[in-house]
């Protein structure tokens, strides 16, 4: 008799991950047996995904278009990326409470059905970016070569984007340990020359230049963290949870959000500065059609080759993240496929979505990345719903989160529960009409307040996740839960849950693995029902 997937993931589990070996688990909860580590390989895996010499370009931005100092960018730096990586620091938590990627523990949240939108989102985001990142480290990766003597062309470009979209796939098909300690090492030996080139990049400033500027407004300031946060850890929000799903439960949160926060702020408050501070003498850095050629440029012969080293594999680091948790993303909307078969879907795609910028439509990048920008507005109003809920302080059901049957725990009204639905789709409504989308002075998309401070500082994702979190507040949490709080039993507890508008139905934090349920049956160690309608 064949083993079923559900069966042969949960029982490879615990050989596959270590580094070097494929992970075979995919979207279930992994048991308290499988889990271990600490809250510091979080700060190596941030800190690597944040060393790219791309955010230069960030800082030059500060300067060149919302008028800032290079001080003031500092500032927008530091608290930008702050306060962004603080929200992915606190929404990992739900990751080593449930044992599960960030959107599949959304499920509680928003339903079966209703989580799909907010996740296919979040897929959408993942796999543009990796096709921007790769697609720039496949700049990078000619220029190197053409000084090696390679004569550059569509040819070369099209050999280096998929040489690098091979690399950022091989290291997300591995999966969860390997990513984590390929991070590790990426962060002390090119997090070291990073600091080497911003080392001789400070020799290039005008300081002359930089002591005489003259500061932007408060308004701007505000503006400028808005953009920061916008342009970093917005981002990642949904991914935190993917990362420390396996952690131990005994980890504090607090140091899971520290290791976040600070394991990011630091290479992006350095590295964002150092653009700013270039910026003052060359504004065009800002809009460089290709930024790691134009931020080498000032660099000695001797260290340009070490530089777009450090450029190719500070873009890849990122990906490798994006990439595993799109993968999980996919599996997650319902697509019943492998995660090594999910991950190498998203390379498929990459590398079309790569090739169409490169070498078909050589002007669709700026276009692009407009598209891509306008995702932080569903996605932070999504981590804005996910936030409040988190004050339930309640526990996943571990099996129910992979059954997606009708009656099942977390199906709620016709696979969807509308009191968390609503405000994410309102936020976006509301986000929106905030903002404007446009590449140069071609204006496609503006919302009939863009106009406003908030439009005018692009802070319409704020807008989203204000009007999604208050609203949910309102409705969600004054819903009646289906399930068992940390105090004890909720109404309606109960396998059914259908035609339940309420919050999500959960299991006591204390309870063991094997521990009865009221619902008559064992609290799983993270596997599903075989042959029930799970999904992986």
């Amino acid at each position: 008799m064949s083993t079923p997937l559900s069966e042969e993931v949960l029982t490879t589990g615990v050989r596959a991950d270590r580094p070097g070996s494929i992970e075979t688990r995919g979207i279930e909860p992994v048991p308290d047996s499988e889990r271990g580590g600490g809250a510091l390989g979080l700060f190596w895996t941030w800190f690597a995904a944040n060393i790219g010499v791309i955010g230069i370009t960030e800082g030059a931005a500060l300067v060149t278009f919302k008028g800032l100092n290079a001080w003031q960018a500092l500032v927008a730096a530091l608290v930008g990326s702050a306060i962004s990586f603080l929200l992915v620091g606190l929404l990992s938590i739900t990751g080593k409470r449930g044992g599960a990627p960030g959107l599949t523990l959304s499920r509680a949240v928003f339903g079966t059905h209703g989580n799909v939108g907010p996740t296919i989102v979040s897929w959408l985001t993942f796999v543009g970016w990796e096709t921007i990142t790769c697609t720039t480290a496949a700049y990078a990766l000619v220029d190197l070569l053409g000084r090696a003597g390679l004569r550059s062309g569509d040819t070369l470009i099209v050999i280096t984007l998929l040489v690098t979209v091979v690399i950022a796939a091989s290291v997300g098909l591995f999966g969860h340990a390997t990513i984590m300690w390929v991070q590790r090492w990426l962060t002390w030996i090119f997090g070291t020359l990073t600091l080497v080139v911003i080392g001789f990049l400070i020799d290039k400033v005008h300081w002359h230049q930089v002591a005489h500027q003259h500061p932007g407004s408060a308004a701007a300031l505000i503006g400028a963290i808005g953009f920061i946060a916008a342009g970093t850890g917005i981002g990642w929000l949904s991914a935190g949870a993917d990362y420390a799903r396996y952690l131990p439960r005994r980890v504090r949160g607090s140091a899971l959000v520290s290791a976040t926060t600070i394991g990011s702020v630091l290479p992006l408050t350095v590295i964002v500065t150092m653009g700013a501070l270039l910026a003052v003498s060359d504004p065009s850095l800002a809009s460089a059609n290709d930024p790691v050629a134009a931020i080498g440029g000032p660099l000695p012969g001797w260290l340009s080759v070490p530089y777009l080293i450090v450029a190719v594999i500070g873009l890849i680091a990122n990906a490798d993240l994006s990439m595993y948790s799109s993968g999980l993303n996919l599996i997650t909307a319902g697509i019943r496929i492998r995660r090594t078969a999910a991950v190498a879907v998203d390379a498929v795609l990459i590398v079309a979505g790569g090739l169409y910028i490169t070498v078909i439509a050589k002007n669709f990048y700026g276009t692009f990345t407009t598209f891509l920008t306008l995702l932080a507005i569903p996605m932070t109003a999504w981590a804005a719903t996910i936030g409040i809920d988190m004050i339930r302080r309640r526990e996943f059901d571990r099996e129910a989160l992979l059954d997606r049957r009708r009656g099942s725990r977390y199906w709620y009204t016709g696979g969807i529960r509308w009191v968390a639905l609503l405000p994410w789709l309102l936020g976006i409504a509301i986000g929106l009409l905030f903002t404007t989308a446009s590449n140069g002075q071609d204006v496609w998309f503006s919302g009939p307040w863009a106009g406003t401070w908030l439009g005018v500082n692009g802070l319409g994702w704020l807008a989203s996740g204000a009007v999604s979190a208050a609203l949910y507040a309102v409705l969600g949490l004054r819903s009646a839960a289906g399930g068992l709080s940390v105090d004890g039993l909720s109404a309606g507890a109960g396998t059914s849950g259908a035609g339940t508008s309420g919050g999500p139905v959960l299991a006591p934090a204390s309870a063991p693995a094997g521990a009865s349920t009221p619902a008559g049956g064992p609290l799983p160690a993270g596997g599903p029902v075989p042959n029930a309608g799970t999904d992986r």
